[in-house]
């Protein structure tokens, strides 16, 4: 696992949209909380990109959905794509005042 997270911190892509607007993107911080994830600080996970647990359920729900075709399946996706959309927002607008 350590050479996984070694090669995933090597080859981290920049953000054109930083780069080229100088200001976070909604998905800066992505890249580094899904390392931070790996290696187990999950309240450093967390704190670089809140919103990556509720994206990793949706597709988790999703996949599930697809496979077993659960009675509410479609709506537990709606409300958990609504969720991160909601956590996105919020954290994007957070990081462009502070």
């Amino acid at each position: 696992m350590e050479k996984v997270i070694h090669w995933l911190e090597s080859h981290m892509m920049a953000c054109p949209y930083k780069a080229w607007l100088h200001v976070d993107c909604p998905g800066c911080g992505m890249q580094r909380s899904v390392i931070e994830l790996l290696k187990g600080n999950f309240y450093e996970s967390f704190l670089l990109y809140p919103a990556l647990l509720p994206i990793f359920f949706t597709f988790f729900i999703t996949f599930l959905h697809l496979v077993f075709k659960f009675k509410n399946g479609a709506d537990w996706i709606k409300y958990s794509f609504f969720i991160s959309v909601a956590i996105i927002t919020i954290n994007f607008v957070v990081k462009l005042f502070l």
